[in-house]
């Protein structure tokens, strides 16, 4: 849903890269993205590659 602030696995703080990684994503490749931003262990890699951007969907329904 939203991105966490720090990876799961080994507590690199990650959230700030979030909006950096998605504008990059549109013009390059997503591996150097992904080595521009500094990610350069699996688990945060994994953390990027696996996440699905829900919120806007999500916050369509109300309690």
């Amino acid at each position: 849903m939203i991105i966490p602030i720090k990876c799961f696995s080994c507590g690199k703080p990650v959230a700030h890269l979030w909006d950096s990684f998605t504008e990059g994503v549109k013009k390059k490749k997503v591996e150097k993205v992904l080595d521009d931003l500094g990610l350069e262990r699996q688990c945060c890699r994994a953390l990027f590659l696996g996440h699905v951007d829900m919120i806007k969907t999500i916050s369509k329904y109300r309690k």
